[in-house]
């Protein structure tokens, strides 16, 4: 049985595949086992895919059908794996060679530790290098510095409002952890990444290395990218995001500090949202249901203002169309 099972789930980056899985193959420590996921890629991934067939720790899943989740695939993935440890690398990034050296060792010396992180470059499209990927966590001593924090702790002080991990592919987690709590949530198409961790973490440790092994790939093609575009207009950004803090507050009590910064930022998540007709009444419901119970008097204090702005904005547009036309006539 494999220590490692690598899992990388593609669509559609057939341009950056080679570089993905030659920098796993060429990994220092060896013991893995590789599954390639294809979801029904429209580019030449699967002749590419194919072409690694030959080698024995190699394994090919092809999609008869488009899944629609990244999450769906990751869990697809974890239900083939025979590894102890599961790396999902994603298919557009790739890794230094001593990634697995580095983070198997943390978690075969650490047995409470649910997950281990590494820091991530940040890459272009062509491979140049642009910084660190992850910048922004940089004020976390422990992303600076490296350390084992305790998962609960982590997710009272920062888990409750975002992310503490930047990438899915600078992490190595166990697979009872993920399987311990049931695998990724597939109803979210953007968050369910985050959801994921934030489980994990509140049943053990977290380790995080200061190391850059990842190199986080940012280009126009990436899912998140081409998830995140279409719905921004939609506001399913805003409705995940709201879900995911509302199930954490059920999960943990946050922090001052965290309470704080999550009732600052909250009104800039779901007042655009529920003003605007283009987002579905369902999802305009949603979060705003969602708001209310993660914020009770902060959004009903505000409701009045941002429904009377709403109604003033529409009324200034239709009196301006309503110009424009008796102009023209």
């Amino acid at each position: 049985m494999p220590k490692v099972s690598v899992v990388i789930p593609n669509y559609n980056h057939a341009r950056f595949l080679r570089k993905r899985i030659d920098s796993v193959l060429q990994q220092t420590f060896q013991d893995f086992e590789v599954i390639l996921l294809d979801d029904c890629s429209t580019d030449d991934s699967r002749s590419i895919l194919s072409s690694y067939a030959a080698d024995p720790r190699i394994r090919i899943e092809f999609n008869d059908a488009n899944s629609g989740s990244t999450f769906k695939q990751w869990n697809k993935g974890v239900r083939i794996a025979r590894g102890e440890y599961i790396w999902i690398a994603e298919s557009d990034d790739y890794a230094d060679p001593h990634f697995l050296e580095r983070l198997v060792a943390v978690l075969d010396s650490k047995p409470e530790v649910v997950f281990v992180s590494c820091r991530s470059w940040r890459a272009t499209a062509d491979g140049q290098l642009d910084g660190y990927a992850d910048s922004r966590l940089a004020y976390l001593a422990h992303y600076a510095t490296g350390a084992e924090v305790d998962g609960r702790k982590q997710c009272q002080s920062h888990f409750v409002r975002c992310s503490a991990v930047w990438s899915a592919s600078s992490v190595l987690l166990r697979r009872a952890a993920y399987e311990h709590i049931g695998g990724a949530d597939e109803t979210f198409r953007l968050c369910g990444e985050w959801k994921a961790w934030a489980a994990m973490a509140q049943a053990g440790r977290v380790a995080y290395l200061s190391e850059p092994l990842n190199y986080h790939r940012v280009h126009n093609a990436t899912v998140t990218a081409h998830v995140t575009t279409q719905s921004r207009r939609d506001a399913l950004v805003q409705a995940e995001y709201l879900r995911v803090v509302r199930w954490m507050l059920g999960k943990v009590t946050p922090t001052q500090a965290a309470s704080d910064e999550l009732h600052r930022d909250l009104p800039s998540m779901w007042a655009p949202a529920v003003t605007v007709l283009h987002v579905p009444f369902g999802r305009r419901c949603s979060i705003l249901r969602d708001a209310i119970a993660i914020d009770p008097a902060g959004t009903l204090r505000r409701l009045i203002p941002v429904w009377l702005t709403a109604v003033r904005l529409k009324f200034l547009r239709h009196w301006h169309s309503l110009r424009s036309a008796s102009k023209t006539t």
